[in-house]
């Protein structure tokens, strides 16, 4: 009959967009459904005791799928961002430019010292406060470098002083601690100004202090027990604050060096 049919049918329609609507929105773990349709009654018309349909949908992942993996991501980023930005602060070694040299902003290199002057006196960086100091690494044993870059530094101060009546303390820091003692940094550096600090140390102390102002340095071994030492020959300009302004390479001659730190101390005082 046409009528008794009619829900039949609609009912068989219900149950299969129900049953599509378990499959789209149900819960991720296994579900059980009744299906009422034509399939599933028995011969008396009515459904079957446990008609159960199994529906397997994929559960979510956990969370540590996604957050474990990112935080490794994100670890590596900010471990190459700051390897970046002490590339960016580092001053190359041996290097400087003489239009406008390499500026620094606050004690980005350098740092705490403890050592020893050519009259066995301890020194360390509050010894040097309120000066405006020039520091250069080298050792008495350079054959050709060292006692040019001393003879610049010595020259530069005595020019300052002379013609502009500014004082600037020349320092000078041995790499080779091993055979540079205080009395042959003394008559040393008396060949070139008396006025020059000579400073050594134990050898863990001035190694630290190297590092600390990123210079390099490594011993060349010669026949027998000699050896040389090679060196990036850095010259630093730093202010009473101990802090390095500017940083000059073994291109600037004595003028240059003068007109550098004079132009450097005028800055700083406008």
């Amino acid at each position: 009959m046409p009528i008794s049919r009619f829900p039949f049918f609609s009912s068989k329609r219900r149950s299969s967009e129900a049953f599509s609507l378990l499959r789209r929105f149900g819960p991720s773990k296994r579900i059980q459904s009744c299906n009422y349709g034509k399939s599933s009654r028995n011969g008396n018309g009515k459904p079957e005791s446990n008609p159960l349909v199994n529906v397997d949908i994929q559960a979510p992942r956990s969370w540590g799928t996604y957050v474990i993996p990112g935080a490794l991501l994100g670890f590596v980023g900010l471990a190459a961002i700051f390897h970046y930005n002490d590339e960016r602060r580092a001053i190359p070694k041996g290097q400087g430019n003489k239009s406008s040299g390499n500026f620094v902003k606050g004690p980005i290199i350098g740092g705490p010292f403890t050592l020893i002057d050519t009259e066995n006196q301890t020194i360390t960086e509050r010894n040097l406060r309120g000066k405006w100091v020039l520091l250069y690494f080298g050792y008495t044993s350079s054959p050709d470098v060292g006692p040019e870059q001393v003879q610049v530094m010595a020259k530069a101060i005595d020019k300052l002083e002379a013609k502009h009546t500014i004082k600037v303390l020349p320092v000078f820091v041995t790499i080779d601690p091993q055979r540079d003692t205080p009395s042959q940094l003394r008559a040393y550096l008396k060949e070139f100004d008396p006025r020059i600090t000579g400073l050594t140390g134990p050898v863990s102390a001035v190694r630290q202090m190297a590092q600390e102002h990123r210079i390099y340095f490594k011993k060349v071994e010669e026949e027998g027990d000699d050896y040389l030492v090679e060196s990036s020959h850095n010259m630093y300009l730093l202010n009473p604050n101990m802090e390095i302004v500017r940083c000059f390479g073994v291109e600037y001659n004595e003028d240059e060096l003068a007109d550098a730190v004079l132009k450097e101390l005028k800055r700083t005082q406008n």
